[in-house]
C-alpha cells in the first residue's frame, strides 16, 4: 500500500514538473531580445497566412522617407548588413525593387520570392522565409497591415546609438566618420569641389547607359567617400530625369533602381 502510494505521488510529482518546465520554455520561447526594436504601431506576424501570395504596398513616413538610406545604399550594406543578418537585407532591397516597379503595390508569391532569395517556405509560419519578414518588421522596416498584406518603407533609418554599439569597433570608427563628413558636405570647400566632381561623373556614367547601382559603385572605386558617392548618384539620377523628360516629353521612363533626390 505504502509502496503503491509512494510509486503514484512520484508520477504525479513527475507529471507536474514536466508541465511545469514545458511551460517555463513556451515562456522563454516567446521573449524578445531587448536589443530587438519593436514599434508599438507594427501589427505582430499572423499565425497563418490566407493566401500563398503577399500583397506588398508603399508604407510613406515623411521624416525617414527624407532622412533615411535606400536599402541598396552603401550605408546599409556598410553598417546595417551585421545588425539585420544578410537574408533581411537582401529581402528589402528585393522589396525595394518591386516598389520601384509597383510604386502603388505588387502581390508577391511566397514560395518564388523565398526561393529568389535563397530562403526556404517549409515550416509554415516558422519557415526561414517567414522569420525573415518578421525580423524586417521587428526593425522597423514594414508592418503587416492585414493576414496577407505587407506595409514596406522605403527606407531605413540611421543606426540608433543603442545599434551603433552593437557594431565592431572598426565600422564605428567608419560609421563616425561617415556622418561627420555628411555634416559636412555642403559647408567644407574641398569636400564642395568633391561632391561637385562625383555628381559630375555620376551623371556621365547615366548617360552612357550605366544603372545606379553600378555607378555609384564605380565612384567608390575611384576613390569617393561613399556618403559623396551616394549623394552624388541620388542628385545625378533627379538631374538625368529631368533632362530627358525635357528632351522627350514626361513619359519618358525614369532611371530604375533609386528614387528621386526630393523622395530621399
Amino acid at each position: 500500500m505504502t509502496d503503491t502510494t509512494h510509486l503514484t505521488d512520484a508520477r504525479h510529482l513527475t507529471d507536474e514538473r514536466h508541465l511545469t518546465d514545458t511551460s517555463q520554455v513556451i515562456d522563454t520561447s516567446h521573449r524578445v531580445d531587448a536589443s530587438t526594436p519593436a514599434p508599438a504601431d507594427v501589427a505582430p506576424v499572423p499565425e497563418a497566412l490566407a493566401a500563398p501570395q503577399l500583397a506588398i504596398e508603399p508604407w510613406p513616413d515623411p521624416v525617414i522617407d527624407r532622412l533615411g538610406h535606400d536599402p541598396r545604399s552603401a550605408y546599409v550594406e556598410r553598417f546595417w548588413l551585421s545588425i539585420l543578418g544578410p537574408s533581411t537585407v537582401v529581402l528589402l532591397r528585393r522589396l525595394a525593387l518591386e516598389l520601384d516597379d509597383h510604386p502603388e503595390g505588387v502581390t508577391l508569391d511566397l514560395a518564388e520570392t523565398a526561393a529568389s532569395i535563397g530562403v526556404g517556405m517549409k515550416g509554415g509560419r516558422q519557415s526561414a522565409f517567414m522569420r525573415t519578414v518578421d525580423r524586417v518588421c521587428r526593425f522597423g522596416g514594414a508592418r503587416w497591415q492585414g493576414p496577407d498584406q505587407l506595409g514596406v518603407r522605403r527606407k531605413l533609418p540611421p543606426l540608433t546609438r543603442g545599434q551603433l554599439v552593437r557594431l565592431s569597433p572598426g565600422l564605428q570608427q567608419q560609421h563616425e566618420a561617415w556622418v561627420g563628413l555628411d555634416n559636412h558636405l555642403f559647408r567644407n570647400d574641398d569636400v564642395a569641389r568633391m561632391r561637385e566632381r562625383a555628381r559630375g561623373l555620376a551623371l556621365s556614367l547615366l548617360d552612357l547607359g550605366e544603372d545606379p547601382s553600378t555607378a555609384e559603385q564605380q565612384l567608390h572605386r575611384w576613390r569617393f567617400h561613399p556618403a559623396v558617392a551616394h549623394e552624388a548618384m541620388r542628385w545625378a539620377i533627379d538631374r538625368h530625369r529631368t533632362m530627358v523628360d525635357a528632351t522627350v516629353g514626361s513619359t519618358a521612363p525614369p532611371v530604375s533602381g533609386m528614387p528621386p533626390l526630393d523622395a530621399a
